[in-house]
């Protein structure tokens, strides 16, 4: 997604995820879906970088219905089975935003993944955005997904938004420990959301 621009902050994500929401309309086609990756992040109030909107829904009838729903906006990528992902993706521009939609068809019996197997489905809060109600992600799934990717500039941000907000320490274990994240990282990043610094 190249073609694209990143948010300016909260507000903008905001306006383009109502703007692809109004169009889809989710709540009345029936079709579950999370807000997953920078963006659920983002929305709920953790100030980082983000480029794009991600939509993981749990069928590929989702994926069509999106696809449909935003027949008006540039096409990015019409839907399509990436084998090697285990995914069916299509992506949108709104607003100068990439915005796109997935599922996951890997198996994941931790259930503490953001995308894969049950994680998603059972850990997310949501979150109020125009006349929709949004699932999100939970941070500590996202928080791991970055972890997993190394990148500090969206990572220190969830830590320290967790930091101050609380965390679900076991959920957080669960999903290092299902990404195979080494123990000593694991400790590390324990450390950082439970600091509460010195007097």
């Amino acid at each position: 997604m190249d073609a694209t621009r990143p948010f300016r902050d909260e507000a903008d994500l905001r306006k383009v995820l109502t703007t692809t929401l109004d169009r889809l309309d989710p709540t009345a086609k029936g079709l579950e879906y999370r807000l997953v990756g920078t963006a659920a992040a983002l929305l709920q109030g953790v100030d980082l970088p983000t480029g794009d909107i991600d939509i993981l829904y749990a069928t590929r009838d989702g994926i069509d219905a999106f696809a449909a729903a935003m027949a008006e906006f540039e096409v990015l990528q019409a839907p399509v089975w990436l084998a090697e992902a285990q995914q069916y993706f299509a992506a949108f521009t709104v607003d100068g935003v990439g915005v796109s939609a997935s599922t996951v068809e890997w198996a994941d019996a931790s259930g503490a993944l953001e995308c894969g197997g049950r994680g998603p489905w059972q850990h997310y809060v949501e979150v109020r955005c125009g006349r929709h109600v949004v699932p999100a992600v939970a941070l500590e799934l996202r928080l791991v997904s970055e972890v997993v990717r190394e990148r500090p500039d969206r990572l220190g941000p969830i830590v320290a938004h967790l930091r101050r907000s609380g965390v679900d320490r076991g959920l957080l274990e669960r999903a290092m420990l299902a990404s195979g994240v080494g123990v000593g990282t694991r400790e590390e990043v324990m450390a950082g959301v439970e600091w509460r610094g010195g007097g």
